[in-house]
């Protein structure tokens, strides 16, 4: 009941902020046209339609106002005006009061603000769909910046997540490619990332593991920033951070008046994403705008700074391995491999044949090499990609879903610096060094040095998990008549076998004397 009454409100607001003109005009059927009219009384809308949606977006709550963030960094899809006004989304949503805020840090932390703190700023500086922010100075004079959860957020999503939970059935049952687009994996992988965001404390923990990623001080903590946590003042609703001084990266009049390279500064952008995706294997998931930051103080000048980490996302070895052959493939424009790889992944049935999705893969790639970023639009390249699937029966990888919205907002944010900037070209030499470091003898020992311990605590224990499994088998006669037939081949493969230990030997020994 309470997801039939959530239908009737989108609808309602989608009339109230005449949203109808935003459908209707690119399906113009005239029944549909008619009883809209019937509905609105034939009025005409009194403000511009971005703000129409944006203030539509707002009113629908968190899940509608994320949509509307990634939405605003894809100009190529868009109207400008439309971009325009859905930026303001990204931290300029209207804050809820200072009192409630405030009685949430006490019930939270056990104590008022003005005690917890040496100051406390009441009104918030950011305002966001799940939270706002507050800047705060400690009693040891350090200052922070303190989020805090909406009330009665989970609420609302609930409500949203059983819509969704009804539109992903629909698309199952009437769609012809609903089971291959695993609709109800899809909302789950959002139901549990849309979950997470509500636990502070995980967002805390999600900013300490970035921060230790990108640790200050080493080569990698100077392509990104990210706070330093105060646990002390951490609660599931609450979450103190090291204040941050710096740019939207959105600002480029500032950032060019302050004397940063605009050009490195999207390069950098690019490299931060695929050391994240495949050599962290964890990577912040929701990169639009207004949570990506550029100091502005003089010894850091130019670096990035991530904020808001309630959303990330993270890869498994076999995600990454394969999303990097893929990625290596694509730029060395090895498209044999990239079908191949899609057949062994079982994304594609087994029986695909492979010459037939590599022209299909060619012919949608192909026209996008040697071109600058301005004139790539990888949303087109999805689409066209995602057309091409159905042919091939391709199926949706939930587990990846919040990487290609990341993507998107990388591609977005990149636009935004660099028109110009060569995605591939940037990309490929990460890829290449990735792969080198992951293949070959040092890749080898490396594996080695990683396994060693295991290897020391069973190996010890191995002859005798053999005697007794041995000793427990139930040889009966036709077991030993075989283990006699298979005997003359054992005699001749002793000799590679006894070869093959001391390579085992010697690689175990290498790597236990680099482990200890």
């Amino acid at each position: 009941m309470m997801t039939f009454f959530r239908l009737i409100r989108i609808i309602w607001v989608g009339l109230k902020y005449r949203l109808d003109e935003l459908v209707l005009s690119s399906f113009d059927h005239p029944i549909a046209v008619f009883m809209v009219r019937v509905i609105t009384f034939g009025r005409a809308p009194k403000m511009p339609r971005g703000m129409r949606l944006r203030l539509a977006l707002e009113s629908l709550g968190p899940v509608f106002v994320k949509f509307g963030q990634v939405l605003s960094t894809r100009r190529d899809l868009i109207p400008p005006d439309l971009a325009d006004e859905l930026a303001l989304l990204q931290d300029h949503v209207a804050p809820f009061p200072s009192e409630q805020a405030s009685r949430a840090i006490e019930l939270a932390l056990g104590a008022p603000p003005n005690q917890l703190f040496a100051h406390f700023e009441f009104d918030p500086v950011a305002s966001a769909s799940i939270a706002q922010v507050h800047f705060a100075t400690l009693h040891d004079g350090r200052e922070v910046a303190v989020k805090v959860l909406r009330p009665g957020m989970l609420e609302v999503i609930e409500n949203d997540l059983s819509l969704m939970r009804v539109v992903a059935g629909l698309v199952q049952r009437l769609m012809p490619d609903g089971p291959r687009l695993k609709p109800y994996e899809v909302v789950a992988e959002f139901d549990k990332h849309l979950h997470d965001e509500l636990d502070l404390l995980r967002e805390a923990s999600n900013c300490s593991q970035l921060r230790r990623n990108f640790s200050p001080g080493t080569e990698r903590g100077d392509l990104l920033m990210v706070p330093e946590v105060v646990w002390d003042f951490c609660a599931i609703n609450v979450f103190t951070m090291e204040r941050m001084y710096g740019f939207p990266v959105s600002q480029m009049k500032r950032m060019q008046e302050a004397g940063i390279d605009i050009k490195d500064l999207a390069k950098k952008g690019v490299e931060i994403f695929f050391t994240q995706v495949f050599t962290d294997g964890f990577f912040h998931a929701d990169m639009h705008p207004g949570n990506i930051y550029v100091s502005n103080q003089p010894e850091t000048l130019g670096r990035y700074i991530a904020l808001d980490f309630g959303i990330v996302g993270s890869l498994s070895e076999f995600d990454k391995n394969y999303l990097a052959q893929n990625f290596l493939a694509f730029f060395l424009r090895d498209y044999r491999r990239v079908a191949r790889l899609h057949i062994e992944s079982g994304w594609v049935p087994a029986n695909t044949r492979e010459e037939e999705l590599e022209g299909a893969i060619r012919a949608v790639c192909e026209p996008y090499f040697d071109r600058p970023l301005a004139e790539i639009s990888l949303g087109q390249v999805l689409l066209r990609l995602f057309q091409t699937s159905r042919r091939f029966n391709v199926e949706i990888q939930p587990q990846l879903v919040l990487l290609q919205k990341t993507l998107l907002n990388v591609e977005g944010l990149g636009r935004e610096l660099d028109p110009q900037l060569d995605l591939w070209d940037t990309a490929k030499p990460y890829l290449e060094k990735w792969m080198h470091d992951r293949v070959g003898l040092s890749a080898l020992r490396n594996k080695i040095k990683t396994e060693a311990g295991q290897w020391a605590q069973w190996l010890p224990e191995f002859p005798r998990l053999m005697h007794e499994s041995l000793s427990r088998a139930d040889l009966t006669p036709v077991v030993w008549q075989e283990l006699r037939s298979l005997r003359k081949e054992r005699q001749q493969s002793n000799r590679l076998m006894t070869v093959l230990i001391v390579v085992i030997a010697l690689a175990l020994g290498v790597g236990l004397y680099r482990f200890w």
